[in-house]
């Protein structure tokens, strides 16, 4: 693979995104030093890391958000999800895009702009970038105590986001709104990238798949650097079941939420949700091809709200 092509598969991601152009690791390194132990010269002869090292991939991702979204604070525990920072960022630009395009092409910025993160995981990564680039505040729901400890522990340990996200405990696996939305709550939009395999299983056999054919590595090594906890990575039925489920319950928060929002890794899985959606009265559904490299994803968006309650909401929470 030429270094022209490495530039420009980043050309993909959201054009706001501060995460296009290569990595300066001479910038990064002097922002967070720990990171010169796992740059290294590449077969072009340029700078990176192994990304199927987990503990190089966290450190880089330390570096990425000190650097870029003055985050000073910032660990997981061993084995959770360490997400990579500009596929993450392109989810919150593209959702600013959608509030835009209800609000006569204007991104609604601040605080008074409140989201909605199905399982914040321990990283806390999406609050992070919504706050860092368009000031607004979060409700992290999420049912694991650990990533709960842990992502509290960032938002305290931050200046920058401290105060501007709450972490809610979700007690019923079964439930993705219920127990989590207050009476009367509103939120302008929620996020939530769903798990994505049916079992651990099958998790670990694609992880090995991918590592074999990319670096013809041993399945033991594949094993030991496999991060991310059970509700992070799989789910009974997988993700196709549970954006199912998320779509079915949205609809008694349909006055509550002004756009859903969940990713979808397949072209595939799209069909079912389109056919549930319409017949549940969504008013607007929208699919967002998002990608790194050479993954394609989708933000499939929905909506409940006619044109007039679209209107009243701007008006009262936008200020437009």
């Amino acid at each position: 693979m030429s270094s022209n092509k490495k530039s420009s598969e980043k050309e993909i991601l959201h054009i706001r995104n501060r995460h296009r152009a290569k990595y300066d690791f001479k910038v990064l390194i002097k922002t967070c030093p720990e990171l010169a132990q796992f740059v290294r010269v590449n077969e072009h002869g340029g700078e990176s890391i192994d990304f199927f090292n987990p503990k190089a991939v966290k450190t880089l991702n330390k570096a990425l958000l000190k650097e870029f979204y003055d985050i000073k604070n910032w660990e997981i525990p061993n084995g959770y999800l360490c997400p990579p920072i500009p596929g993450r960022a392109d989810y919150i630009h593209h959702m600013a895009d959608v509030l835009a395009s209800s609000n006569n092409e204007l991104i609604p910025t601040g605080a008074k702009i409140k989201c909605l993160d199905i399982g914040i995981g321990a990283n806390c990564v999406y609050p992070i970038l919504g706050i860092k680039e368009y000031g607004w505040s979060f409700v992290g729901a999420e049912i694991d105590d650990i990533a709960i400890a842990n992502a509290s522990k960032i938002i305290l340990g931050n200046k920058a986001i401290k105060g501007q996200i709450e972490v809610r405990k979700q007690t019923n696996i079964k439930e993705t709104f219920k127990g989590i939305i207050k009476k009367n709550e509103l939120f302008d939009l929620s996020i939530c990238n769903p798990p994505f395999y049916k079992s651990l299983a099958e998790a670990t056999a694609s992880t090995t798949r991918k590592v074999n054919n990319l670096k013809k590595e041993n399945e033991s090594l594949v094993v030991s650097n496999f991060a991310g906890q059970k509700n992070e990575l799989w789910c009974e039925g997988g993700e196709a079941r549970f954006v199912e489920k998320m779509i079915l319950q949205s609809k008694e928060f349909e006055k509550n939420i002004f756009w859903f929002s969940t990713l979808v890794s397949k072209q595939s899985y799209l069909k079912r949700p389109y056919e549930l959606l319409t017949k549940l009265g969504a008013t607007d559904v929208k699919t967002i091809s998002v990608g790194q490299g050479n993954k394609i994803s989708r933000i499939l968006v929905w909506t409940y709200l006619n044109t007039a309650e679209q209107d009243n909401w701007r008006k009262e929470r936008w200020g437009n």
